[in-house]
């Protein structure tokens, strides 16, 4: 563990000389922008970060069209999904880091620009081997992308209007991946799969020298610090197992294969090693402290498990119509788009609100409706009808408006400035490891809690049960034979378990999201009158 002591730096990378060090306000920051400059700057930022975001979830349908052109197995294919996301998953917690060794704007400029360019190898793969690769790069720079923004958009605006930044900010995160099936259908029926990755090339470029511009002379200050590598060593290991572990445990059958028991053991022993080695480093590369602030911890906790929870239903409500009640991809997608509409329009309003209530009330209210919605669709049956479907799916548009932006305005509440960059990046690499958790969870309950069901239906469906041998009649009756009637029963049979699974899965989101209402409460805002404001107070 080094000591070696930390010194401020200038574009140079020599020490600055204190008479010519640039004039900032007492806080390390610089004042909000204004008029046309705010608006450029937030164009930019929400530009570069739905690139992000849609790239994560663009790639999701049109896997078995790049396995079939790059000559693999659609299994193999899912190694485009994985390596995102293991890469991701490792650099996002980084971004504190990074940030204090390059400065944010240089960093997320070269985030975007680097985006862009891993972006277009990606387009131009010519096997798996290295798209996979190309895409591991995608994946590990995009990381500080949406922390970064974050901070940016905050320190973009005034104090009293922190609300309406995160606001501006999170429609581009709840868009994006309603957009990206969508879209990532559509090309791939219509063009060649690499278009999904091309579009991100004249997007990018613009984000990037669109932000350059306006906040070039904005950097925040540079520290260099010595590379804790052991800290970014075992932080590698235990993400990357954990990832593949989530990733793959489904399809491996979980702990009956050895492959993810080795994993497991490698993710825990390098996880507690990793958290005892951060806590007692000189400059460690994930600042772990940030869990003793309270109102982080608390905003952070419920803003993670509630979107694992959320997250997990969002897979699981298309992997259900489409597998169970017969609908094609594209109806899947038609049925889950109207999660958007509410969630566009009412984010500006949360926002406004923010600047002057407490975000407790609202977040709690956001949990309500997420429950609301869980208990609509526990009452879901073979029989339900598109309408039916889609209604709480456009009720779920307010809760994501008024969830998303309160805890996130929660959990960085107080904080100091330097350390904005630090926490969001660490909020957002929860988030998206809970994401990946409750996928997982959610998918493997599903199966497992079918089979629970047709095992229990198919006790009831033998000779001599009246219900049993009137269908068998029927169906004889028609001219079909034995067997292939006993084959339509269970159809029917594992259509019923199914649903029946996926209802209790909704009953205890349900349930999940009424008892994290305690944990936001857990949480101190520092003034309840100004709960927006004070995200913003480490952006200034």
């Amino acid at each position: 563990m080094s000591t070696m002591t930390a010194s401020p730096e200038d574009d140079t990378g020599k020490a600055p000389e204190a008479p010519t060090a640039p004039a900032q306000p007492p806080s390390g920051g610089y004042p909000p922008l204004e008029g046309s400059a705010r608006a450029f700057g937030t164009i930019a930022l929400s530009a570069a970060v739905f690139m992000n975001v849609l790239d994560s979830s663009i790639a999701n349908v049109s896997i078995p069209t790049i396995a079939g052109d790059l000559g693999v197995s659609a299994t193999q294919g899912t190694w485009v999904i994985t390596s995102f996301a293991v890469a991701n998953a490792i650099t996002v917690p980084l971004t504190g880091w990074l940030t204090q060794r390059f400065g944010q704007v240089r960093l997320f400029v070269m985030s975007v620009l680097l985006f862009v360019l891993s972006s277009w190898l990606c387009g131009f793969a010519w096997s798996l081997e290295s798209l996979v690769f190309f895409r591991v790069v995608q994946g590990a720079v995009a990381g500080p992308m949406i922390p970064l923004s974050q901070s940016l958009m905050l320190a973009s605006y005034p104090r009293a209007k922190a609300g309406m930044a995160l606001a501006l900010w999170s429609m581009t995160i709840l868009v994006g991946p309603i957009a990206g099936p969508l879209l990532g259908g559509w090309i791939s029926d219509n063009y060649a799969w690499s278009w999904i990755f091309y579009i991100n090339v004249p997007v990018g470029l613009l984000a990037g020298w669109a932000s350059w511009q306006v906040y070039k002379t904005r950097e925040s200050r540079r520290i260099r610090l010595p590379i804790d590598r052991m800290g970014l060593f075992l932080l590698i290991v235990w993400v990357g197992a954990l990832q593949l572990i989530l990733d793959k445990g489904k399809e491996l059958e979980w702990f009956a294969s050895p492959m993810i028991c080795v994993l497991a053991v490698v993710s825990v022993v390098t996880f507690v090693y990793f958290v005892i080695w951060e806590l007692t480093a000189a400059h460690p590369v994930v600042d772990l402290t940030l869990f003793a602030q309270r109102n982080f911890t608390a905003g952070t906790l419920a803003l993670s498990v509630a979107y694992g929870v959320f997250f997990g239903t969002v897979v699981l409500l298309p992997l259900w119509l489409q597998n169970t009640l017969g609908y094609t991809a594209t109806w899947a997608g038609v049925a889950s788009a109207p999660v958007g509409i509410l969630a566009i329009i009412l984010s500006p309003v949360v926002g406004k609100l923010l600047a002057r209530h407490d975000p407790r009330p609202i977040a709690t209210l956001a949990f309500l409706i997420f429950a609301l919605i869980s208990y609509m669709r526990a009452q879901f049956n073979t029989s339900v009808d598109l309408y039916t479907v889609m209604l709480p799916t456009f009720i779920q548009g307010a809760a994501m408006a008024t969830f998303f932006i309160p805890l996130t305005t929660l959990s960085l509440s107080g904080l100091n400035p330097e350390r904005i960059p630090a926490a969001a990046g660490l909020s957002n690499f929860f988030r998206l490891v809970c994401g990946a958790f409750g996928t997982s969870i959610t998918t493997t309950i599903w199966d497992n809690r079918a089979s629970l069901h047709h095992s229990r239906l198919t006790e009831v469906a033998h000779p001599g049960e009246p219900a049993f041998d009137h269908l068998m009649g029927g169906l004889q009756s028609l001219g079909v034979d034995p067997q292939r009637g006993a084959g339509m029963l269970d159809g029917v049979i594992n259509q019923q378990a199914y649903t029946m699974s996926a209802t209790d899965i909704f009953y205890a989101s349900a349930l999940i999201f009424l008892v994290l209402i305690g944990l936001i409460w857990l949480a101190r805002p520092k003034s309840a009158a100004h709960g927006g404001s004070g995200a913003a107070a480490g952006a200034h």
